[in-house]
């Protein structure tokens, strides 16, 4: 039997700084976790998987069970990858008590490495306070999806002389707290990269600069599964949604003709003696 690899983690996210960069992707399956794991250094199970999945509008409904049943669905197909979870919205603003008891249950009952909340400066104590009692945390700041009510919807930051100092302020509290890693969501070019430049943690930009340490993408945005909206910042790399509903008309005809099953498709009948 091949010998597994030894499974990335936190620490070696945390050396790619001004090196090769992070290839990180989500993912919320067994399956897409086994297909992605010999190519991801990072597995982000993102509250993304509310819209993508569920169908929902925004993250906000997604909860704590949703993401810990999917971070453990993810840990099943993952041998390789660094694996982290999002926290969701309400388990972890309140107060870092109740962050770290949220953190807790996603860690122990996944499996995971680390989790992810969003937040710049608010959040500091409530980072250095998961982080000071052994729990990786990875940032997020810029556009949040969280907070899409309060932002007024999804759109880029940082163009703004105030809105920019902000968003270096925030990242700046984030690598103080002891953040692992920091993601650049929706900041215009010039400021992501700036930033990357000014911190001392790995950036991980979606929407930001390709001087990012590292780069994230929605797996179901770029394999062309979810169809809704294309995001500027995405590249698809398949088209997979395009395949799904002629694959099931044709399965629909081979039925209504009796073409499916076939015979190789049916098991035969037991011989008696």
């Amino acid at each position: 039997m091949a010998e597994i690899a030894r499974r990335i983690g936190v620490p070696d996210i945390r050396a790619h700084k001004d090196g090769v960069p992070i290839v990180c992707l989500t993912a919320y399956t067994t399956p897409v976790a086994r297909a992605f794991d010999a190519h991801a250094d990072l597995l982000l199970v993102g509250d993304t998987v509310g819209m993508v999945l569920y169908g929902m509008s925004t993250t906000l409904a997604v909860t704590l069970e949703m993401m810990i049943a999917h971070g453990q669905a993810v840990m099943r197909g993952a041998q390789h990858a660094c694996v982290m979870v999002d926290l969701p919205f309400g388990a972890y603003q309140e107060s870092p008590q109740l962050a770290y008891r949220a953190a807790a249950r996603v860690l122990s009952e996944t499996g995971c490495a680390a989790v992810k909340l969003e937040g710049g400066a608010e959040m500091a104590e409530t980072i250095r306070f998961l982080v000071q009692r052994g729990i990786p945390v990875c940032g997020h700041i810029g556009l949040m999806p969280q907070s899409v009510q309060a932002a007024g919807g999804f759109r880029t930051t940082g163009r703004k002389q105030d809105e920019a100092e902000k968003l270096r302020a925030d990242a700046q509290a984030v690598d103080a707290a002891g953040a692992f890693a920091v993601v650049l969501e929706g900041v215009v070019e010039p400021l992501a990269a700036q930033i990357t430049r000014e911190v001392s943690l790995p950036t991980i930009g979606i929407g930001a600069s390709a001087e990012c340490d590292g780069q994230v993408l929605v797996a179901d945005d770029m394999l062309g599964l979810f169809t809704e909206f294309t995001p500027r910042f995405v590249k698809r790399y398949a088209d997979l949604g395009a395949q799904i509903g002629p694959a099931a008309a044709a399965y629909a005809e081979d039925v209504r003709q009796r073409r499916f099953p076939a015979p190789e498709h049916c098991f035969g009948v037991r011989k008696t003696r």
